[in-house]
């Protein structure tokens, strides 16, 4: 893994997805690969939609304090894009631009701002470009 990338919220997800073993795999060397190089990044949206999912919608949800845990284990070490009117200025561009969704439009925005050469993710389509950032799908 050259370069600084992104993870996008389903990424996470996955690392806790025991009806996706090879997924989860997968998942869980991004997961640990963005901790331990420090090149991998997130943006508070990720970490908002992660405890969403994992809060509400685990088959068995996530506990409170192993949240906690997650959080100032996992995420603190990445979280480096914070919300900001030209955080949303640039999603809205691409959002116009690229006719995408607002919250895909965000997350795109949030790699481009944090200096990204990829962004991952199963929710875009792998391949596609925003100037230098490369959308992959990790699970391809």
């Amino acid at each position: 893994m050259n370069g600084k990338f992104f993870l996008d919220t389903n990424i996470f997800v996955y690392t806790f997805d025991r009806s996706a073993p090879a997924k989860a795999k997968r998942a869980l060397q991004l997961v640990r690969g963005a901790v331990e190089t420090g090149k991998g990044i997130v943006s508070y949206q990720v970490v908002q939609e992660f405890f969403n999912v994992a809060l509400r919608r685990f088959a068995k949800p996530m506990p409170v304090a192993d949240a906690e845990q997650y959080l100032s284990t996992v995420f603190r070490p990445l979280l480096a894009v914070h919300s900001s009117q030209a955080l949303c200025a640039e999603a809205l561009r691409l959002c116009d631009r690229f006719h995408l969704s607002w919250y895909d439009s965000l997350i795109i925005a949030a790699a481009i701002e944090g200096q990204c050469k990829v962004l991952y993710s199963e929710d875009l389509q792998s391949g596609q470009q925003f100037g230098s950032l490369v959308i992959k799908n990790p699970f391809l």
